[in-house]
């Protein structure tokens, strides 16, 4: 097997555990879904797929290391994320009542159609503004990926990367949104929007624990 596919196959070996592990990602795509419809969670979906090449670039460049090792841009990133994710809960726990079985031109839920840029906005703040993939990339980079491999097939295997969590999601977002899944939801709206809510407020607390290596 060539070298650069044994390191891909032993990312993706990796990766696959940290793609379907519950988290701040996963909990926005299916808040989307519910809430706002297929559309908004399939751009939610590629907002977070954008993130993590965000986070794969500063760590083939090196930023990943500075950050890691700098306990104030650490705090930085941190406390940006503590602040969305309390901010994303306490709006959760607020929301009304939505009919998600209502879709007329141009209107989900009976209010306006979320945009386009807010919709991948979301996902891309929820992975962006969480240090956890700074250690993450950083590791199994270190440990998994030559430091001899170019630098253009280290962004080759942040693409491939990618592309599987946002497949992933894109998976959640249509299950989710299947004719029974937002039937069975709309009854519970309410009631799940709070339980999202305070998952975020949740997983906001947890990352405030969170120290620098």
């Amino acid at each position: 097997m060539h070298p650069y596919l044994f390191e891909l196959a032993s990312l993706m070996a990796i990766f696959s555990f940290a793609i379907v592990s519950p988290g701040a990602d996963l909990a926005m795509v299916m808040r989307q879904s519910i809430m706002n419809g297929r559309r908004s969670a399939i751009i939610t979906s590629f907002g977070v797929g954008t993130s993590l090449m965000f986070h794969v670039t500063y760590t083939i460049l090196g930023l990943g290391l500075i950050i890691s090792q700098s306990i104030y841009l650490f705090n930085i990133v941190k406390w940006c994320g503590v602040a969305y994710l309390l901010y994303i809960g306490i709006k959760s726990l607020r929301a009304g009542k939505t009919d998600m079985t209502v879709e007329a031109e141009g209107v989900e839920g009976g209010e306006k159609r979320q945009s386009g840029l807010k919709a991948f906005g979301l996902g891309f703040a929820a992975n962006a503004l969480n240090p956890k993939p700074v250690f993450f990339f950083l590791s199994i980079f270190s440990t998994v990926v030559s430091a001899h491999t170019p630098i253009a097939v280290k962004f080759g295997y942040g693409l491939v990367m990618a592309s599987c969590l946002i497949l992933w999601f894109v998976g959640v977002s249509l299950f989710m949104t299947t004719p029974k899944m937002r039937a069975a939801f709309s009854r519970a709206s309410q009631w799940i929007d709070r339980a999202s809510g305070l998952v975020f407020i949740a997983l906001g607390l947890k990352l405030a624990t969170e120290k620098a290596a």
